[in-house]
């Protein structure tokens, strides 16, 4: 069954499918560049001529280079830092440097110098023909008013621009400079001004820059010493009023408490000496030993005269004593006045160690108060140190603000002397390593590359307007087109045939070989007995209806004989077989198929019935029996008998029932619904082996799917390059019944030789229209 939901086919070079072969997409390309090799050739053909007319009108131009190249190594004539920030030399800033060789700025900068303004090449330029066709119809609609000396410059701008090539060598730090000129020497000109220009606006950008910056500094150094100057004159008003006088780097207070500081460290040293002197002298003293006494040490009683000479005469009377007593005995009285004189040395040394004690003692009283009085004094100096601290707090801050001050200065003055130098000597980053020549030959047009590209576009837009065209058509055009799209068989190919055409190959044949049941000519005594015998003939007409007699060896008859085959080999109906032609829209010439066909059967000797069932449009009828009472709603109403409504064609005995509709009709489908009709239907399918009715179209009425039960079979008419694709496949949606019992489809009023374009298979068989196989005209 047909699929509703089935897009419309496309055309084999649009829907190669996967499991097609190289062959068969290969022959699919093959083709669709047959269908449409005529618009692809006019177009190629349009593009060359335009092509070759632009390159013999176009004037030639030369084309001059110079070479830049961006230094890296930079020339270091000063010492000190350059005020310029120093950039890397990447691929992005050679890149910028390009950009700034296309700029407007070295355009104007060119065009003023050479004044290019007033030079008609690029004021008003003329591309050729083409390019004056183009100035005169621009000029059609514009204004007749002189252009302005803006618009003279900016049209000047544009054409300068449009003509410079500026482009990196490779990836190295080279710039080519190139410039299209109808005079080469001003080509060359040009070229090598725009280096000048570029180098000329590095050095007027590094020179601006260095100016720039030192006004600026000129500004900011006297905005640095006014704040240097008031902050060093804070940092001393600071001073004078808090008393802070500078020492060698430290304040007098600070100088005053150290040496208090030490001078009680000494005092305190002297205090415990005294002390030390004092105790020991005490000690001795207190000591009840006379040996004690006269042999105790103190550091002073070494230096005293008395106690030496009297310790010296003590150890003297100790040796006599000791000697005495052992020579006379102890309680010998020498040896007894002896002791009574060391005693008394005893007494004597005592007395003046009490007198030393009584020194040490005053020593010792002028220490402690000599101590006293530094730390008093110290205490005072610290107490009056945290108040000084405090302020030095606030003295460093302006200090350190005077001394950022004087930094700042002293750095800016470095760098605006630095601008200074470097403005009586700015230097730039590139130089022409190459200047531009005068080329010896011309850069364009190139004839042979213009032409080819001509070609190419004409190609491309061949093709894509081959393939517009290839699918925009959407209607059928092969067999296979028909079999894929509606999934049916497509029985025949039906030749589109010219009266002329037919009368020409009708006299060619006049002499061939007759069939044995072929009925070629009627007699005028048959005739009359037809008329005899009470039946209605039908008079000769012309054109399709007498192709099968007239040109029984011609593509269309072999095309009617397939329709045949397809009806006879359907399945058979016991009785006869009815056959019903529709098509989806009219004038697609399913009435002439059907007579054809009829008269076929009827020549083959069948009794065949021709049935005009269009009861909206009975063209048939018109044809053949435009003189007819009676007709088909006659006979199924009763009002007629069938004999009387038949007519007879005397060439083939074919019988034909006319519809005989004498006004408009506007119940048909009721009609062809009918029990009746159904009822006259199967009476014919007794009396006749074919009967053949041809039918309303299916898009514009209902008629066709109201008869369904009356036929077998429906052969649907298709009409070749013109009935669109979807169009057939609505219809055929819409008559479910119809497709249900449809025998195959039949493409109409075939161009077969158009054809071979779109069918490349068996193209060969379609170069002669009537060629007939096993007989020679």
């Amino acid at each position: 069954m047909l699929q509703p939901e089935q897009a419309p086919y496309v055309r084999s070079i649009e829907s190669v499918a996967d499991e097609q072969t190289p062959a068969d997409a290969f022959r699919a390309i093959l083709d669709f560049l047959r269908r449409q090799y005529r618009a692809i050739a006019v177009a190629v053909a349009i593009a060359l001529a335009l092509g070759f007319i632009y390159a013999l009108t176009t004037p030639p131009t030369y084309t001059a280079t110079a070479s830049l190249l961006i230094d890296t190594k930079k020339v270091q004539l000063f010492q000190q830092q350059s005020m310029f920030s120093e950039m890397p030399m990447d691929a992005g800033m050679v890149e910028s440097q390009v950009e700034i060789l296309k700029s407007e700025t070295i355009a104007l900068a060119v065009i003023n110098k050479l004044h290019l303004d007033q030079d008609p090449e690029f004021v008003n330029p003329r591309g050729g023909l083409i390019g004056t066709l183009l100035g005169v119809a621009m000029g059609l609609f514009s204004s007749h008013e002189p252009p302005s000396d803006f618009a003279i410059k900016r049209a000047a701008v544009g054409s300068f621009q449009g003509r410079l090539e500026i482009k990196r060598v490779g990836l190295s730090y080279v710039i080519s400079v190139g410039f299209k000129s109808l005079n080469p020497d001003r080509a060359a000109q040009i070229a090598n001004e725009v280096a000048d220009a570029y180098i000329d606006d590095q050095l007027e950008s590094k020179y601006e820059a260095a100016r720039r910056a030192g006004t600026w500094l000129q500004t900011r150094l006297r905005e640095l010493r006014d704040q240097a100057s008031t902050a060093e004159r804070a940092v001393v008003a600071f001073k004078n009023k808090h008393d802070m006088v500078d020492a060698g780097g430290r304040t007098i207070n600070e100088q005053q408490l150290a040496e208090l500081n030490s001078e009680l460290v000494v005092a305190r040293s002297k205090t415990a000496e005294a002390k030390a002197r004092l105790d020991r002298v005490q000690t001795v003293l207190r000591s009840n030993s006379p040996e004690t006494t006269v042999l105790g040490t103190v550091a002073d009683t070494l230096k005293n005269e008395v106690i030496t000479k009297l310790r010296s005469q003590y150890l003297d009377f100790a040796r006599r004593e000791a000697d005495w007593t052992v020579r006379y005995g102890s309680s010998h009285l020498a040896v007894i006045n002896v002791r009574n004189q060391m005693r008394e040395i005893q007494n004597s040394i005592r007395d003046e160690l009490q007198r030393i004690a009584e020194t040490y003692k005053s020593d010792l009283e002028i220490a402690k108060q000599q101590e006293e009085s530094l730390q008093k004094q110290l205490d005072q100096s610290v107490a009056q140190s945290q108040v000084t601290n405090e302020a030095q707090v606030a003295l460093r801050e302006l200090e350190s603000n005077a001394q950022t001050y004087r930094a700042l200065y002293d750095n800016f003055l470095q760098r605006y002397m630095e601008s200074v130098q470097q403005q009586s000597f700015p230097i730039t980053d590139a130089r022409v390593i190459s200047a531009a020549t005068r080329p010896l030959g011309k850069s364009g047009p190139k004839t042979m590359l213009l032409l080819g590209a001509a070609a190419f576009v004409g190609l491309a837009f061949g093709l894509a307007v081959a393939a517009w065209r290839d699918f925009a058509d959407r209607v059928f055009r092969t067999a296979h087109q028909v079999e894929a799209s509606l999934q049916t068989d497509c029985i025949a190919l039906v030749p589109s045939v010219s009266a002329q055409a037919m009368k020409a190959k009708g006299s060619s044949q006049a002499g061939s070989i007759d069939l044995p049941d072929q009925r070629e000519t009627v007699s005028l005594a048959q005739n009359v007995r037809l008329l005899a015998a009470g039946y209605q003939t039908i008079m000769p007409v012309d054109g399709l209806y007498s192709a099968i007699l007239e040109v029984p060896f011609s593509a269309f008859a072999e095309a009617i004989r397939s329709i045949k085959v397809a009806i006879d080999l359907s399945p058979a109906v016991s009785g006869g077989r009815i056959v019903g032609l529709t098509s989806s829209v009219p004038n697609e010439g399913k009435s002439s198929i059907a007579a054809a066909v009829a008269r076929l059967a009827a020549q083959t000797g069948a009794r065949t019935l021709l049935i005009d069932c269009d009861l909206r449009n009975p063209s048939l009828s018109r044809l053949l029996t435009p003189k007819a009472k009676f007709g088909l709603l006659d006979v199924v109403r009763g009002q007629s008998t069938l004999e009387k409504a038949i007519w007879i064609d005397p060439a083939t005995h074919m019988s034909f029932l006319p519809a005989s509709i004498k006004g408009r009709f506007a119940h048909s489908s009721e009609i062809l619904a009918s029990p009746a009709m159904r009822k006259f239907f199967e009476a014919l399918r007794q009396h006749y082996d074919y009967v053949i009715a041809d039918f309303a179209p299916i898009r514009p009425i209902v008629d066709v799917r109201a008869a369904t039960n009356l036929v077998d079979s429906y052969l649907y008419v298709v009409q070749w390059g013109q009935t669109r694709i979807d169009f057939v496949d609505d219809a055929l949606h819409s008559a479910r019944t119809v497709y249900d019992h449809l025998l195959g489809v039949v493409l109409n009023k075939v161009d077969l030789r158009a054809l071979g374009r779109y069918e490349g298979r068996g193209s060969y068989y379609h170069h002669d229209n009537y060629q007939r196989y096993g007989y020679s005209s």
